[in-house]
């Protein structure tokens, strides 16, 4: 019916003209007073060629209108099934929109090499300056000293820094750098722990983690990424008290004795670029680091909730149950 009503619209003058042109016929035989049944016979048979010949061409129009909402998804325009024209017009039409998706093709291409491009650049400087930064730790490692540590501590950011910009830019990849598998949580949480560990030792504050023998289906760089940067925060938010990471289940929790969220930035702190209240106190903060979490969470098929209390800490869930995967 719908098809049929549109029809009707997109021919809505022909039928009105075929429709005035027998009133006027009508109007002309009734005034010269010619015999009704030959007038009445000619327009039965008009009427049944007019119908005959309007179904066929429903048919067909019907025909090439169900193959234009093909067209409409977005898979269907890579593939080569225009309906053939009716008319030259919509031969013309066919041609721009080949031209059209030429020139869509090339755009997208390039814009993939262009990122595939851009990715291998982060890399490669990624792993460049790591050999500097490791120069610097063994030259501060030489002596132990309050202002040595101070400086070791801003090298360990000078990596993770570096670390997020590669992840950044490997994050909207193609999904052949995910490896899921049936993953142990202890050894993955345990080397986030390590790898933090000296900022937990400077600032003094106390790691709580019981181990677990749970195991879950993820890919183990993307859940160590995640992990960290959960960590990062927590031992950037708490002067003071600790950092619990549990296991219960499916699930992974982090949670910290630190300054909390803003009930205003709750619900926001997981979008791109957002800082909130302690982001804009301390000018350092760029409002990335749970942004890349969360989408590497969804990417996974994991699930990343926040729960807080302003002044009193904050606790970030990851859920593992997931049989859904996003391949970009």
């Amino acid at each position: 019916m719908k098809c049929f009503l549109q029809y009707l619209r997109t021919f809505r003058r022909a039928v009105l003209m075929q429709l005035l042109c027998a009133a006027v016929f009508c109007t002309v035989f009734w005034i010269y007073r010619l015999p009704t049944e030959p007038v009445l016979y000619a327009l039965l048979l008009t009427a049944v060629i007019g119908i005959a010949a309007g179904c066929v061409h429903f048919l067909r129009w019907r025909q090439q209108y169900q193959a234009r909402e093909r067209l409409m998804q977005p898979p269907a325009l890579l593939q080569d099934t225009l309906p053939e024209p009716d008319n030259p017009a919509e031969a013309q039409y066919q041609q721009m929109l080949q031209n059209l998706r030429s020139i869509h093709t090339d755009a997208v291409n390039r814009t993939a090499q262009e990122r595939t491009d851009m990715t291998d650049y982060y890399t490669q400087w990624v792993h460049q300056i790591k050999t500097p930064v490791s120069v610097m730790r063994m030259m501060l490692q030489a002596e132990d000293t309050e202002e040595h540590r101070a400086l070791q501590a801003e090298l360990f950011r000078i990596e993770q820094y570096a670390e997020m910009a590669l992840v950044y830019s490997r994050l909207d990849s193609s999904a052949r750098d995910l490896v899921i598998r049936d993953t142990p949580l202890d050894p993955v949480i345990r080397a986030a722990i390590r790898k933090y560990a000296p900022l937990f030792i400077r600032k003094r504050l106390r790691i709580v983690y019981d181990g677990t023998e749970e195991s879950a289906l993820t890919d183990e760089k993307w859940l160590q990424f995640i992990l960290e940067q959960l960590l990062s925060n927590a031992v950037k938010y708490t002067d003071s008290g600790s950092v619990t990471v549990t296991v219960s289940g499916q699930t992974v929790c982090v949670a910290d004795t630190g300054k909390g969220i803003a009930p205003e930035d709750l619900p926001r702190i997981f979008e791109k670029g957002y800082t909130g209240r302690l982001g804009r106190a301390d000018k350092q903060a760029t409002g990335l680091g749970l942004y890349l979490c969360k989408k590497a969470a969804s990417r996974l098929g994991h699930r990343l909730t926040a729960a807080s209390e302003y002044g009193k800490g904050a606790a970030f869930t990851l859920h593992l149950q997931s049989d859904t995967f996003t391949f970009e």
